[in-house]
């Protein structure tokens, strides 16, 4: 349940226990001043009856008339004999052999008794239950009116103080939805308003994305300064080690060891060439032009054939339009680390390896890449794609590359708004597949 709908009812909740307690409150207080008054109307009520019947004049006899149904709910009273011979006797009641008194009702309808006082009682519980039977009903519909007025008020009143809460809610959501780390963090919320608690968090948000991006910022800055610092002595060093190795005095054992210190040198500068081309591929591609994965596929296929060649891999190319736009150059290399990594990581001579571009059903550009060799537990192919992750104990920097390939292939799809996905292929091998939107 959401907190808009917790906050309504709960809202709404308290408003009707409220209105609960004070239209019960009202009853109680009403009834009880029903029950003090009218004993009090109903003693006037027989005081005023019993002298009015003997003021009357001695020799006229007033004929007994309904009145209209518009008079007062107390009863009128009209004597229907001479007063004279109406002396009242004891407790109130009419003297032996003196003839009764007649009543006529609020409806016109005749009520005779020897006693008003207990027609009167009966008339006043009579209408003391229609009054609080009204009490209640009227109360308890403008209760439930009320109620669910409240409740449509407290829904837009929590619609409203809910929505810098959503706004902080939608930054956060475009942040992590960002196609890499340290993507989307030069949003901001700037929420603006009064200084309480919800504007206190959103600049606090603020604060931390804004330390996060520095953060992110000068990691990316100190790879690229670090990588381009070392290239230096890594030119120096090679460049020493020629001379070294083609002088007309340098032995046999000079010679291998130059080549041996030529390896490790050039594993060292495709090092640093990846982390630069890591570095760069994290940053937004700015200028994106059209581009087609076929071609790419085609170039790649003609570069790597030697390498597959000299390991034994058949390589099998199907390359179908596939449009898309970015950078042409990183996504060239992309497609080349797959090729390549490919290649390496196969079963060796007779190994095969399938490369594919294609258009998928929702019009994105895909390029599928399969090798044969060995099988791959699924639990280890997320960590494939970290920097320096291999797989099995092939952990250090070796012929087969420095580890960044995966690494450099996820960043450059994330570059581009797309997805690299992986999965063990049947009989050993592994599927890797490169989404890009068109």
């Amino acid at each position: 349940m959401r907190l808009r709908t917790r906050l309504t009812l709960i809202y709404g909740g308290l408003f009707m226990v409220a209105g609960v307690v004070i239209l019960a409150t009202v009853y109680v207080f009403f009834n009880q001043e029903l029950n003090r008054v009218s004993p009090k109307v109903i003693e006037k009520s027989l005081k005023q009856a019993a002298p009015s019947s003997l003021a009357s004049p001695p020799a006229t006899a007033v004929p007994s008339s309904p009145p209209s149904p518009s008079f007062s709910s107390l009863p009128s009273v009209k004597p229907s004999q001479p007063a004279s011979a109406s002396t009242p006797g004891p407790m109130g009641s009419p003297a032996p052999g003196a003839p009764s008194t007649t009543f006529y009702d609020r409806h016109g309808q005749l009520v005779s008794s020897d006693l008003p006082g207990v027609w009167l009682k009966e008339q006043r519980e009579v209408i003391q239950d229609a009054a609080v039977t009204s009490l209640l009903a009227q109360g308890g519909v403008a209760l439930v009116v009320v109620g669910g007025t409240a409740a449509v008020v407290g829904w837009l009143v929590a619609g409203r103080v809910l929505a810098p809460l959503h706004r902080v809610t939608e930054t956060a959501r475009r942040i992590a939805a960002a196609p890499a780390a340290g993507r989307g963090l030069h949003e901001r919320i700037a929420l603006q308003g009064p200084d309480d608690e919800v504007k206190d968090l959103a600049d606090t948000f603020d604060t931390m994305v804004e330390r996060l991006d520095r953060s992110f910022d000068g990691q990316r800055r100190f790879v690229a300064n670090a990588s381009h610092e070392l290239r230096t002595p890594l030119t120096l060093g090679r460049a020493l080690v020629e001379v070294a190795m083609h002088r007309r005095t340098a032995s046999e054992d000079v010679r291998q060891l130059g080549e041996s210190l030529l390896e490790i040198n050039s594993r060292h500068e495709r090092l640093i060439s990846g982390l630069l081309l890591l570095a760069d591929s994290e940053n937004e591609i700015a200028d994106r032009l059209p581009v087609d994965l076929a071609d790419i596929v085609n170039h790649v296929v003609s570069q790597t054939a030697a390498e597959a060649s000299r390991s034994g891999i058949t390589v099998h190319e199907c390359a179908q339009e596939a449009l898309t736009t970015g950078d042409a150059l990183l996504l060239e290399r992309m497609v080349h680390n797959l090729v390549e990594n490919g290649i390496r990581h196969n079963a060796g001579d007779g190994g095969a390896l399938y490369v594919v571009s294609r258009t998928g059903a929702d019009g994105a550009a895909e390029v599928e890449v399969s090798n044969t060799g060995p099988a791959v537990p699924p639990y280890d192919i997320p960590g494939l794609f970290e920097p320096f992750r291999r797989l099995g104990a092939d952990r250090l920097v070796s012929a087969k590359g420095a580890g960044l390939g995966l690494s450099i292939v996820r960043a450059v799809a994330r570059a581009h708004g797309g997805t690299v996905n992986a999965s063990p292929r049947e009989g050993g091998g592994l599927v890797v597949t490169a989404t890009l939107p068109a």
